[in-house]
């Protein structure tokens, strides 16, 4: 039912992920901005648990064999139908159209939602595309075909969340902050690196301070989770990371949704979580 046209650099089909199997060394995945996914199934009535696509940066286009009612949420970006920009999040598109979601200008990752979903097989419970351990559907690619299902009913939508340049992060220390002169955490700006992706953020800043020098044995890893390797820069954890890891976690993260939107030099700031 829909054929792409543009795959941009990453779009991938996401849910609400696969939590619950990190003892098989399998990461949650799942949109890294779950708020905009699930507005977007609001939008055109699908359950929240419904699949959606996650674009990066600079979008991709689909043509729709059918007539389908859309929703497009999350980094804002043009929109257009058959080259013609189009306004609003909820977007009706003729049988045969091409729709195009443009380069963000505000914002990393869109979410587009159809009216029945991505009809994708499931895998372990999920839909979601995992880039770390490859579960899932591939990445979309020129030419490929994805399936729509059967269009239902789901909650009205809720709140749409604002893109921010400059984020504060609520953290809980440990289980490793005693390595590290932690206090610095809270005292330093950090910018979002321009490798960081669906794995983790990664934070160029001030290099926080070793107090206690060995390696660790590798510990289990959770969403959130502060790594911070041998170069003293802190690396957050987001939806496909691992399950495990050998550097010392200083803190973890209360809500990494933020970062699902911030871009390369945005400012990110810790404050103390309890």
């Amino acid at each position: 039912m829909i054929t792409v046209v543009r795959p941009g650099p990453l779009t991938t089909v996401q849910d609400l992920g696969r939590p619950g199997y990190a003892h098989l060394g399998v990461p949650r995945s799942g949109a890294l901005d779950q708020p905009a996914l699930r507005r977007a199934n609001a939008l055109v009535g699908n359950p929240a648990t419904a699949a959606g696509l996650e674009t990066t940066l600079m979008g991709c286009a689909l043509r729709f064999e059918r007539a389908v009612r859309v929703a497009v949420t999350g980094a804002v970006a043009t929109v257009r139908i058959d080259k013609v920009p189009v306004d609003g999040e909820v977007i009706d598109v003729p049988a045969g159209s091409v729709l195009d979601i443009g380069r963000a200008t505000r914002g990393v990752r869109s979410y587009l939602a159809v009216a029945g979903g991505i009809g994708v097989e499931p895998v372990l419970g999920s839909r979601s595309t995992d880039t770390l351990s490859g579960l899932g559907p591939a990445k979309l690619a020129d030419g490929m075909t994805l399936p729509i299902g059967d269009a239902t009913g789901g909650p009205p939508p809720g709140p749409t969340v604002e893109v921010a340049d400059e984020l504060l992060l609520g953290v809980r220390l440990g289980p490793r902050d005693d390595w590290f002169a932690a206090a610095e955490l809270f005292s330093s700006a950090y910018a979002v690196s321009p490798v960081s992706n669906r794995v983790g953020c990664r934070l160029a800043g001030s290099a926080l301070t070793r107090t206690k020098l060995g390696e660790l044995p590798s510990e289990g890893v959770v969403l959130g989770a502060v790594q911070v390797p041998a170069d003293g820069q802190p690396l957050i954890f987001l939806a496909d990371h691992p399950t495990t890891g050998g550097y010392p976690v200083i803190g973890v993260v209360d809500d990494v949704t933020p970062l699902a939107q911030a871009r390369p030099g945005s400012t990110v700031r810790f404050r103390e979580f309890h």
